[in-house]
């Protein structure tokens, strides 16, 4: 079954019934694991060609969704309804590939997980703020729900950025001036050179 699916959309949330296994034609989703405040921990992303292993993970345990997915842009889905997810995994080449999704995730989620486990938040900020061109059209809120934080604390971290000459701030913009400067906070958690 296909499915075309607008940016923005949630094709999944906490405690739903996982109804099939989904690849991604076109677009992305984005899967997030979601705090009762509001606050949310982006885990990955399913792009093009790929599928998500939280749906993979409720359809073998036959468990409920314990997180949430959104589409970012436009999506193209194509949907295994679950009966057929079932018989296909008795075939070894699915069930491979299936597993190998697996192993390729969690590599990222443990990834990931060291990341917000080891590495403070103003590294993780710069990181995030390099390689994607000079100058960013993002807001701080988009930023902090990156990062799994909250705007106050990105935009403290912002500010302290511009006081030091590493970037300069403008409205749903940051202007990268130092990208040497933040290349190395990122990977030694200094900003003085």
């Amino acid at each position: 079954m296909d499915a075309r699916v607008p940016a923005g959309a949630m094709l999944f949330d906490d405690r739903q019934a996982c109804e099939g296994f989904p690849f991604v034609v076109e677009g992305t989703v984005r899967v997030s694991k979601c705090a009762a405040s509001g606050r949310e921990l982006p885990l990955y992303r399913v792009g093009p060609g790929e599928t998500c292993i939280i749906s993979s993970s409720c359809l073998l345990g036959h468990e409920d969704y314990n997180a949430r997915g959104v589409t970012e842009s436009d999506t193209l889905l194509m949907l295994l309804p679950k009966a057929v997810f079932d018989e296909m995994m008795a075939e070894r080449p699915f069930r491979d590939f299936v597993f190998y999704l697996f192993a390729e995730r969690i590599a990222d989620l443990m990834q990931l997980i060291e990341e917000v486990a080891f590495r403070k938040l103003d590294q993780r900020l710069a990181a995030l703020l390099l390689g994607k061109g000079r100058l960013l059209h993002v807001t701080h809120q988009q930023l902090a729900d990156e990062l799994g934080s909250v705007r106050e604390i990105v935009s403290r971290l912002l500010k302290s950025f511009a006081d030091h000459g590493l970037v300069r701030l403008g409205r749903e913009q940051v202007e990268i001036l130092d990208p040497a400067g933040l290349r190395r906070l990122s990977a030694e958690g200094s900003i003085k050179a």
